[in-house]
């Protein structure tokens, strides 16, 4: 049959839509975009809006793929099975829970059309479910999932009701993932999980992102390692000492933050202050002086008064980050924030969004041009018309002259000029020592 796959939301979506086509391969299947006999839809459910998102992804391949089998599966499917199961066209609901599963499935509906709602209590789940890592054709990055679920509980978060509890893909298992991908001739691998801070604690030996990122580090020398998403509680002396050793780890760290003040970060159950979470930020900068640095805020959160927003604001500013994903709040059913009290008008929340993208924009260029004349390796994507691009260590795009080599190529560039949010460059003589 031909499958089609299609996915909202995060990494680790992304990762585990592309296990299951590859799966499907494994089975005899092909992969088509139109004309599919079967669609799988992963979707996400961290917002209102993505459920939004998921409803028009679904219209979208029931145009695309006329009579064909529809699963959905993922977060939205998990936290509203009723509701997936009730909308026109969907013969298959799954949850977060064996997503291999689903390829059965789909494969019965072909032999006898009957709608099946599969959904299981992901909270009971309690053992990590590996599924095979991969690189696209083209591409020279691979997504390395580690870890899944979420015991933080967050006030204005669904996931942990929606992916469970914490499951860890044990250490000797990941390693050997990340050496399959390095003889598949992936350059980087993206370290993700829903939070991979949380990484090992349910396992018997118990360990630790340190440990499994060392252990990454050394067993593909030749390969970039980047972590994903981290809680500022990782960021250790012990993390800073242990991986600034490691030439091949990123020299990117994305330490969620979400607010800039203490009070608000209470009412959103986060497990830090801005004290703490800064002397994450100073220790970073001691062990890595040239890192990146980028983060996550939301405004307008429920309570948020201006003064508390204003103290975001010269917090983020301090941090001077290099990056910054701003969200203007979003009520989320099921969680405690969307039924606390002093909600923050929407169009205050968008101008305070808009307050912050603009000072994220100006710190984001002071920071790209900090590096101006720098010469830093970089490796080499599928040429385009008129240029060539890159990735770096950190967490930004390079733009070189076409030519400059083949794709997954390791090259020394000298960083000439910001353009756009894009770091431009030329090739150099030998990299940076």
């Amino acid at each position: 049959m031909k499958f089609c796959f299609a996915t909202l939301g995060c990494k680790v979506n992304q990762f585990e839509t592309q296990a299951l086509a590859q799966l499907a391969q494994a089975r005899g299947h092909t992969l088509a975009q139109t004309g599919a006999d079967v669609c799988v839809l992963n979707t996400c459910t961290v917002t209102s809006s993505s459920d939004r998102k998921t409803l028009r992804a679904l219209h979208r391949l029931q145009r695309d793929n006329p009579g064909a089998i529809v699963a959905l599966c993922g977060c939205f499917a998990q936290t509203e099975p009723a509701r997936a199961s009730q909308l026109g066209g969907v013969d298959i609901v799954c949850g977060t829970a064996d997503r291999a599963a689903v390829l059965s499935l789909c494969e019965q509906a072909a032999q006898k059309r009957e709608k099946r709602c599969a959904v299981t209590d992901i909270r009971a789940a309690r053992a990590f479910e590996p599924l095979p890592a991969g690189v696209l054709p083209g591409h020279t990055r691979a997504l390395l999932k580690v870890q899944d679920g979420c015991d933080n509980y967050c006030t204005y978060c669904i996931i942990p009701y929606a992916r469970g509890h914490v499951r860890s893909l044990p250490l000797a298992q990941a390693v050997a993932q990340a050496q399959r991908l390095a003889q598949d001739g992936v350059r980087e691998i993206v370290v993700t999980g829903i939070e991979i801070a949380s990484y090992g604690r349910d396992l018997p030996e118990r360990p630790d992102l340190i440990r499994l990122t060392a252990a990454l580090c050394r067993a593909v020398p030749q390969v970039r390692i980047r972590l994903g998403s981290l809680e500022p509680r990782i960021v250790t002396q012990e993390f800073c000492d242990v991986l600034c050793r490691f030439p091949n780890l990123a020299l990117h760290f994305h330490l969620s933050l979400q607010s800039g003040c203490d009070a608000t970060l209470a009412r959103m159950h986060r497990r830090y202050t801005t004290a703490q979470y800064a002397a994450c930020v100073r220790r970073l900068r001691r062990a890595f002086p040239s890192c990146s640095i980028t983060t996550d805020v939301i405004t307008g959160f429920p309570g948020e008064t201006e003064q508390e927003f204003a103290q975001t604001m010269a917090f983020v500013r301090d941090c001077r980050f290099a990056a910054v994903h701003v969200f203007p709040y979003s009520e989320r059913a099921g969680t405690p924030a969307a039924s606390m009290p002093d909600a923050v008008p929407q169009a205050e929340r968008a101008r305070r969004a808009g307050e912050l993208r603009a000072l994220a924009a100006a710190l984001s260029e002071q920071f790209l041009h900090g590096l101006v004349g720098r010469t830093v390796p970089a490796v080499l994507e599928h040429a385009r018309a008129g240029s060539q691009p890159a990735h770096s260590r950190w967490h930004f795009s390079i733009e070189l002259p076409p030519g400059c080599g083949k794709q997954g190529e390791e090259i020394a560039v000298v960083l000439t000029e910001v353009c756009g949010g894009v770091m431009r460059a030329v090739p150099a003589q030998a990299p940076e020592t």
